[in-house]
């Protein structure tokens, strides 16, 4: 690369940042970028810039908003005794993309990951117990990925939430163990929702 201008190698070196970007894609990415006018540069600009900026964390759920509230905890229509608890908001949109769930969420900010420094006291827990008892929940469903971490936060959320007395339910194996929410397909999820497991 020591033969390309300096601005399109800091743009590959930035593309090849993401995750899952590779040196090859950043390098396509960035020719691809080469080729748009100058008025369609301004308008990627401008969303990446503003990205920041306008984005904010619903206050009822915590999942990302551009208002006090997101849609779905705004949403009259939803079943707001119904309470989703999910790791991040990826998982929220994977779910959402079922089409089978109408109740609300919560987002923990991550799982228990003991070995990486996260315990519960870095996670979103506290909200969601004060959340729990602000509002009228009789079912929550735990919906974290069937791996390691997301076994032991559910496991954790469990013996928590019991002191509530409300059903608590786990996404059933629908999901295969070691997969993500995030990349599951609905019909996978659609099957695990509608055949969670109560703890």
């Amino acid at each position: 690369m020591e033969h390309l201008p300096k601005s399109i190698v800091n743009l590959i070196d930035q593309f090849d940042k993401l995750p899952g970007i590779g040196p090859k894609t950043a390098k396509k990415f960035a020719f691809y970028m080469l080729k748009k006018n100058q008025a369609e540069l301004n308008i990627f600009s401008q969303a990446i810039s503003e990205l920041k900026n306008n984005i904010t964390l619903c206050q009822s759920c915590l999942t990302l908003a551009d208002n006090k509230l997101c849609k779905i905890c705004s949403d009259k229509n939803r079943d707001h005794s119904t309470l989703a608890v999910v790791a991040d908001p990826l998982d929220l949109l994977a779910i959402e993309k079922s089409g089978d769930y109408t109740g609300i969420y919560f987002v923990l900010g991550g799982v228990i990951d003991q070995p990486n420094g996260i315990g519960p006291d870095q996670l979103n827990i506290q909200k969601l117990e004060e959340k729990i008892k602000a509002n009228t929940i009789n079912e929550i469903i735990i919906a974290t990925n069937p791996d390691m971490e997301g076994e032991t936060t559910a496991l954790y959320l469990s013996k928590l939430l019991k002191k509530y007395n409300i059903k608590t339910s786990r996404l059933a194996r629908g999901l295969p163990l070691g997969s993500d929410i995030e990349y599951a397909d609905e019909i996978t999820l659609s099957s695990a929702l509608k055949n969670r497991n109560e703890f």
